[in-house]
Formats: C-alpha cells, sequence, structure tokens
C-alpha cells in the first residue's frame, strides 16, 4: 500500500469521524430542544384536553390560516408565467429576510425581554430567560436541518436519504421547514390575546410568505409540473403555518415563565433560518447587493407595520 493510499483513507476515515460526531451534535441538540418544547407544550396540553384552551387559541390559528393564504397567493402568478428574473427573485427574498429579522426583534424580542423582566423583577433575568428561550428554537432548527431531507436552489442538498426525492421536491421541503418557525411565531404573538404583539407579527409574516410562495411555484414550473399542480403544492408548504401557529400558542401559554421563554424560542428559530438559509440563498447569485436593499426595505416595512398596528 502506497503513502499516498494511506493518506487518502486517512483523510476519508477522519471526515467520517467528523460526520459522525456532527451527527452525534444535532441528535442530542435536538433531543434537548424537544424536550424544552415537551416542558413548555404539556401543561397547555392537558388544559387544552380539560375544555380550556389558551386565550389566544383561536386568533392563532386564524393568523396560521391567514399565513396560509398569502403562500397560496404567492403562488397564483405562476399560472400564467414560467420564470422570474433572478435580480428580482433574490430582491422579494431580501426584503423577507428583512421583514422576519425585524419582527424576531420588534413583535417578539422586545415583549419577551418586557415580559420576563415584569414576571421575575429584574431586567437580566428576564433576558436569560429570552436567551435561554432563543437557545432552545435554535437547537430546535438545528436538529430539523440535519435530519429532514432539504435542498436549496444553489448550495446543494442536505439531510438523510435525499436520494429517494428530486430535487425539487427538497427545495418545497425547504420551504415548508421555513415556514413552521414562522407558524410558531404567530402562535406565540396571540398567545395572551394581544393584538398589539399578534397582529403586527402575523402582517409581517403573511406579506414575506407571499414571495415565498412565489419562488416555490415557480420551481416547481421550471421542473416540469403543470400551472395548478405548481400552485397547489405551492400552496401545500403553508400547511405548516396554521400547524406551528397551534404548536406556538401552546408553548406559551402553560406557565407564567413560558410566555417570555416562547417568545425567545420563536425568534431564535426564525433568526436561525434567515441567517442560515435565506441570506446565503440570495447573495449566491451576484446580486447581493439588491438583495440587501431589500432587506432593508423589508426591515423598515416591517417596524413601520409595528408601530402602526402595535
Amino acid at each position: 500500500m502506497t503513502q499516498k493510499t494511506i493518506n487518502t483513507e486517512s483523510s476519508w476515515f477522519g471526515v467520517l469521524r467528523i460526520q459522525a460526531g456532527r451527527r452525534r451534535a444535532a441528535t442530542f441538540g435536538l433531543m434537548l430542544a424537544l424536550a424544552g418544547v415537551l416542558a413548555l407544550f404539556l401543561p397547555t396540553l392537558g388544559r387544552t384536553l380539560s375544555g380550556h384552551p389558551p386565550i389566544g387559541f383561536h386568533l392563532a390559528f386564524y393568523g396560521g390560516l391567514a399565513a396560509f393564504a398569502a403562500t397560496a397567493l404567492g403562488g397564483l402568478p405562476a399560472l400564467v408565467m414560467r420564470s422570474l428574473p433572478q435580480r428580482i427573485e433574490d430582491s422579494l427574498l431580501g426584503m423577507a429576510a428583512g421583514m422576519m429579522l425585524a419582527a424576531s426583534a420588534f413583535s417578539l424580542l422586545l415583549p419577551g425581554l418586557a415580559s420576563g423582566a415584569g414576571i421575575l423583577g429584574s431586567k437580566p433575568l428576564g433576558a436569560g430567560v429570552v436567551v435561554i428561550g432563543m437557545a432552545l428554537g435554535v437547537l430546535l432548527m438545528l436538529g430539523l436541518d440535519a435530519f429532514t431531507p432539504h435542498a436549496h436552489t444553489q448550495s446543494g442538498s442536505f439531510g438523510p436519504g435525499t436520494n429517494r426525492y428530486s430535487r425539487v421536491w427538497l427545495f418545497v421541503f425547504a420551504i415548508a421547514l421555513h415556514n413552521l418557525p414562522e407558524g410558531m411565531a404567530i402562535g406565540v404573538g396571540f398567545s395572551q390575546g394581544d393584538w398589539s404583539v399578534g397582529l403586527p407579527l402575523t402582517t409581517a409574516i403573511a406579506l414575506q410568505d407571499i414571495p415565498e410562495g412565489l419562488a416555490v411555484a415557480l420551481a416547481l414550473r421550471t421542473a416540469g409540473f403543470t400551472p395548478w399542480k405548481s400552485v397547489l403544492v405551492a400552496a401545500a408548504t403553508g400547511l405548516l403555518e396554521p400547524l406551528g401557529a397551534l404548536l406556538g400558542v401552546g408553548l406559551s401559554s402553560g406557565m407564567a415563565l413560558a410566555y417570555p421563554t416562547g417568545l425567545g424560542l420563536a425568534a431564535g428559530a426564525m433568526i436561525f433560518v434567515v441567517s442560515h438559509e435565506v441570506i446565503p440563498e440570495t447573495h449566491r447569485n451576484g446580486h447581493q447587493t439588491p438583495a440587501t436593499l431589500g432587506l432593508m426595505l423589508g426591515f423598515a416595512l416591517m417596524m413601520v407595520l409595528d408601530t402602526t398596528l402595535g
């Protein structure tokens, strides 16, 4: 056996060890996040089953349905168009990213900090509770990202079993995965029946779901799907919005500290999606400036919405 062969095998085994280590870390993180989610969710589940659902249960569900409808609406132009200039698509997704970042800051983190400080009588302790929630949200998305087969248009396929699905379906799974934390954010925002938190947040998420729905529908048309099938599948990715909303309202209604923790969890999950997937996708085609300008516009728009509706 030559030295070159030995070095090649050593490098291969080194890669395998690194991958195994990452898989173990992702598994541990997902288990930890699920344990935290269950701890927050079970008290509310017991109350709901006994006929006493959370205050904002119906508002959260309707908010999730609004986001689902916006996703479906976004897909409708695919009935008459097959593609969109990449510069415009990156700009629209950049705007969606800006709205998600602003929603995380103004409609999730700031109310969470205020709530945590009010409950514990201490701003540092209140901030600590929100940070714990953010960590749970990041761990949850890291685990889902590692164990859910999905793909992005430029960066390739991720997760186990990707060879079982076509690339277009992996892209659909990726968008559906984005919609889960968005729905959770809507549910948490309405969990106290507070329109000043839930309404601007739901409005922002619904608006940014429109370009996401369009992106999915156009990707399906490019892959050879019929116009109506493309629109229907794009709409189906939004079904995780109302489901996520019910999960979010359940997470943040069980006990007093569950509310700021749930707000932090939803914010952490949304910021993770923006930084880990949405922004990198908009910067891979050489359109960084229009994508960044779109992000700034989306951030400013959400800031105005929060001030006007909140």
